[in-house]
């Protein structure tokens, strides 16, 4: 409910209507009777030095601000418990301090006072980066301070992000990103073939490693393997001859197996010599015995078995058996272990470079299975030579042999194959090996293992932390930059319109400098405020080694009058105005005596345009003229005095403080002309001479400089009596004269016996009334 009524009065026009309570703070120990005497539109708060002012000023800074050190470092000494503060608002709104904190803070205050100064002007004599700083944001104004604030805010975010991407840099393992920044690291692309890249890439570092080497090296050269044609081999064994008859065949083989070894040549030479008889047409006779063949039986069987087609499946066998033992023996399997092991070693050697399958082959399981195969089909043929006109068949077990070395002839065929396959890219090791730079795919090689190693696990994690903490960055740079922007449109406006109304109470106020080069500045400590003071038209900077500067170019009263113009410049520039509450504590010096009036005008003015003002000062004078130029109705006055080892507020009567010495002399007189008291008799013989000095001194104030004495002031009139400078007439110095001679009865310098001289009624009576007359004349 408290806070509710607190926004509500600050959305209206909500006034502080009383102190209510004052406990433990700076010299108030309990200030609750007279803490609610009320507040008015106008309050002026009267206080001798080191009575209380300040601490009212720091009480109302720490509520507007929210800040309780402003209370809690006045903590009245001695005081066992912590300050108790209770403020009332209109609306019956309440403000507590208590247990240090307020209830609710109050940010409708402006104050003006030491801490003001101190923090936006000077410390003593210097002005520091600090004062610069908060003097921009006085300048900028509500608006302003949002915009800067919102600068601000960006500009920390950013050094957040910088402190975060440093320990998250420093997180990624050096040795992962090699010679790359962080930021080139975190940037490489994922490759998802980088094992097969790296390798790539070492390849070609060794080729270029190795060129000399590789332009001498060949290339794969085939493996091949003869085949076995089973199905020619087959037919071959079934093939007979239909026109020679089985008989004669088992005949002439009977025959021939009688004859022994080569009987079946010596037979086939004599049926040559035979056939040659008969092409002449000649008896056929036996080349032995000359005997007539022609009937011998035999004769027609081996005609037929020695017939030329015989002669070419003898020859086919024969053929065929040659072939396989040329194809498939002497030096062949030799030269095929030679060159299995010649392509594992150019395997080791290429594949350095580039990608070749394992030589693996069992060269011994080849040379079995083909050794197999071989005497197995050269067994049939043999078998075949001896018996052509029988028909054979290709054993299973043959077969299966033959299929067996098929199968290890295909492998070799395939690996072949993929040998053969290897020499493009060779080739193409070849050409890039002639022209390759060496540290140029060395440093493809760390590339790729600083890409390899930026995605694994767990520098990939690492990385993308990285990268999503720069992205914010990158983020938050574009909303300051905006920031910024909007900052500086606002103050090209703001900061001319802000010197010049400087500048205007500067002059108000009768100062002998102003201002120049009101400017914003962007630091890296933030933004702050320049200007310099121009004297005598010469521009004073505010900090310098030596020569003129701010410190000693100002006087104390000097710097005063500046730090209230720039408290009155910044009010001009707050669209808030009518709705803050204005505290100024002592803007009177001693030096400022001669700005009092503008002063006092200036806070007028201020007094029509805000919600409420609140003076405090210790000058009496300057406080009164505030007073009897307000209107009676919203003005109210406050005393702040002793209290035993204390203060407490009082009710001020300023009308009592207001009224001159002079007032009251004359007052004092004509009261007892109105009614006669014997105790005051003395008093009022003693006033008429001042009453009477006190008139010439406002009438006559060439002719009567203070000091003056009323005695040659007389002789002086007299000597004028009638000329062009008269001063009094004759008759007024006659009764002047008449007077004095009265007067002086009570006067210490005339009468040393002043204080006993006899009074009588009547007369007192007489000459009192003559001296007000006088006094009354133009």
């Amino acid at each position: 409910m408290a806070l509710l009524g607190i926004e509500i009065a600050i959305r209206g026009v909500a006034l502080l209507k009383r102190f209510q309570l004052l406990r433990n703070v700076g010299q108030y120990a309990s200030v609750s009777a007279g803490a609610q005497i009320p507040l008015s539109t106008l309050t002026l708060i009267y206080g001798e030095n080191g009575r209380g002012k300040t601490t009212i000023s720091s009480v109302l800074r720490s509520l507007g601000t929210g800040d309780p050190s402003h209370v809690l470092e006045r903590h009245r000494l001695g005081a066992a418990h912590p300050p108790h503060i209770v403020l009332a608002f209109a609306g019956g709104v309440t403000a507590q301090f208590q247990n240090g904190v307020w209830s609710a803070p109050m940010p409708r205050f402006a104050i003006f006072d030491d801490a003001f100064i101190a923090a936006n002007v000077c410390s003593g004599v210097e002005v520091e980066a600090g004062h610069r700083q908060n003097l921009h944001e006085l300048i900028l104004g509500a608006q302003g301070v949002t915009l800067n604030a919102a600068l601000q805010g960006h500009v920390a975010r950013i050094e957040e992000h910088n402190r975060a991407l440093t320990l998250k840099a420093n997180a990624i393992p050096a040795p992962a990103r090699g010679s790359l920044s962080v930021d080139d690291f975190c940037a490489l692309a994922a490759d998802p073939d980088i094992e097969a890249s790296i390798t790539t890439a070492e390849r070609n570092l060794a080729a270029a490693r190795s060129a000399d080497a590789i332009r001498q090296q060949a290339s794969f050269a085939p493996i091949t393997l003869p085949i076995f044609e089973a199905d020619g081999i087959a037919a071959l064994l079934a093939r007979t001859l239909p026109d020679l008859e089985a008989e004669a065949a088992a005949q002439v083989r009977v025959q021939l197996r009688s004859l022994g070894q080569g009987g079946e040549t010596w037979v086939s030479d004599g049926m040559t010599r035979i056939a040659g008889a008969s092409a002449k047409r000649e008896h056929e006779a036996c080349p032995f015995c000359a005997q007539d063949l022609d009937g011998s039986p035999l004769i027609a069987h081996y005609r037929a078995f020695f017939s030329q087609a015989y002669d070419g499946l003898k020859l086919a066998i024969t053929a065929t058996g040659q072939g396989i033992n040329t194809t498939h023996g002497g030096e062949v399997p030799a030269a095929f272990e030679r060159a299995v092991r010649i392509a594992a070693q150019w395997r080791t050697f290429w594949n350095e470079f580039t990608d070749v399958p394992e030589v693996e082959v069992d060269t011994a399981a080849v040379l079995r299975a083909w050794t197999a195969a071989r005497e197995a089909v050269l067994t049939l043929l043999r078998a075949k030579a001896l018996s052509p006109l029988e028909a054979m068949t290709l054993a299973p077990e043959t077969h299966a042999l033959i299929q067996e070395y098929d199968a290890r002839r295909a492998e070799v065929a395939a690996l072949s194959a993929a040998l053969q396959a290897c020499n493009l890219p060779i080739a193409v090791v070849k050409e890039q090996a002639a022209n390759a730079d060496a540290g140029a795919r060395a440093a493809d090689i760390a590339r790729l293992q600083a890409v390899g190693a930026r995605h694994s696990n767990p520098v990939k994690d690492l990385c993308e932390d990285y990268l999503l903490e720069k992205a914010g960055k990158t983020a938050t740079e574009t909303l300051r930059a905006q920031a910024r922007t909007a900052l500086n449109n606002y103050r090209q406006n703001i900061f001319p319109a802000y010197e010049a109304a400087i500048n205007t109470y500067l002059q108000r106020f009768n100062a002998g400098f102003r201002l120049a080069s009101v400017s914003a500045q962007n630091t890296r400590g933030g933004s702050s405020c320049s200007y310099s003071v121009v004297i005598n038209n010469v521009q004073v900077a505010l900090t310098a080694n030596a020569g003129p500067a701010f410190r000693n170019t100002l006087s104390a009263g000097d710097r005063n009058t500046l730090a209230l113009a720039f408290f009155f410049a910044s009010l001009d520039q707050d669209p808030q105005l009518a709705q803050k509450i204005l505290v100024i504590d002592d803007p009177m010096t001693s030096l400022d005596e001669h700005r009092s009036i503008t002063t006092v005008q200036e806070m007028r003015r201020m007094q029509a345009r805000a919600s409420q003002i609140i003076v405090l000062s210790h000058s009496k004078p300057f406080l009164c003229q505030l007073w009897e130029g307000a209107t009676p109705a919203v003005r109210q006055a406050l005393l702040i005095q002793r209290d035993t080892v204390g203060s407490t507020l009082a009710v001020w009567d300023v009308n009592q403080d207001c009224i001159t010495e002079h007032d009251r002399r004359h007052a004092f007189v004509q009261q007892y002309l109105q009614a006669a008291n014997p105790a005051a008799e003395r008093r009022v013989a003693v006033a008429l001479r001042h009453i009477l000095e006190a008139f010439m001194r406002v009438a006559y104030p060439a002719a009567f400089p203070p000091g003056m004495l009323l005695g040659p002031y007389l002789g002086i009139c007299q000597q004028r009596v009638g000329q062009q400078n008269q001063l009094l007439s004759q008759a007024d110095i006659d009764e002047l004269r008449a007077l004095l001679v009265y007067v002086n009865r009570f006067h210490h310098d005339a009468n040393a016996a002043y204080e006993t001289e006899a009074i009588n009624d009547q007369e007192l009576t007489h000459f009192s009334e003559r001296v007000l007359a006088f006094a009354r004349r133009s």
